[in-house]
């Protein structure tokens, strides 16, 4: 589904990371934390659609939140716009995290990194809601490029890890899970590739561990096949913009 979304708020967290919050009707369609919505770059040069994933879902004020990092000329045009603009957006799109099976509770562990760590934060809303614990670990390259931290705050305990050590835990989210001596019912993961790698491997036996692939895409719809990833029998390509971006761990082959 397309529609214009009017930007209500444009804010810079960090050097190059923006909060975007879009209101529209199309946000009364949008349940599932993990899903993605699809922007088109406001430069008619540029025809590709951008996939963000949502960050906050908020259904009294008909607004969606999402974070992007400006890191080209798509992204910084889309960051570039002002309050009152709008950009055309179809969505929600893709299959999210699974948090249905969970009750009361339970445990749950999130892990994120860099621009992967926005569309946990809906999952962990959505969590403890339901009555479950979370624990979050996040990974950033150092303290200036920590955001978010208060808003995980609301929902669950919070460790970041940063590279440098300059805030935190020195080193990255393994660093981090490495010490965890608690068991958990579920798993959700999302940041850069070396992320999700660790985790599908580090988690390749749990029967609810959740992996969310960041890949380039053209249609985001399925129907183009840019944006393949191999099943782990090797006889079979899933699309991440359909079958994804969502997948239990091994799955498929990062």
């Amino acid at each position: 589904m397309n529609q214009k979304l009017t930007i209500v708020s444009n804010k810079k967290l960090t050097n190059n990371v923006y909060e975007l919050v879009l209101k529209g009707d199309l946000v009364n369609i949008m349940h599932v934390p993990g899903q993605f919505i699809h922007i088109q770059v406001p430069r008619p040069d540029l025809i590709l659609r951008r996939p963000i994933s949502l960050a906050k879902i908020d259904h009294h004020n008909s607004t969606c939140t999402v974070v992007l990092r400006a890191s080209g000329q798509g992204t910084q045009s889309i960051v570039d716009t002002k309050v009152g603009d709008s950009l055309n957006v179809m969505g929600p799109l893709g299959n999210g995290f699974p948090i249905d099976f969970l009750v009361n509770d339970n445990r749950a562990l999130l892990i994120g990194g860099g621009i992967g760590i926005p569309p946990l934060l809906e999952c962990a809303k959505q969590l403890y809601e339901k009555g479950v614990k979370c624990t979050i670990v996040l990974g950033f390259i150092n303290h200036s490029a920590v955001f978010y931290e208060t808003e995980f705050k609301q929902y669950g305990e919070v460790m970041i890890a940063t590279d440098d050590g300059s805030y935190q835990i020195k080193g990255n989210v393994k660093t981090v899970i490495d010490q965890l001596d608690q068991t958990f019912n579920a798993i959700y993961a999302c940041g850069p590739t070396g992320l999700t790698r660790m985790v599908n491997e580090y988690f390749k036996d749990h029967p609810n561990a959740y992996i969310s692939l960041e890949e380039r895409m053209a249609c985001g719809i399925g129907a183009c096949a840019g944006c393949t990833v191999t099943h782990v029998n090797k006889r079979s390509n899933y699309k991440v913009c359909s079958d994804g971006p969502v997948f239990k761990t091994n799955e498929v082959i990062i």
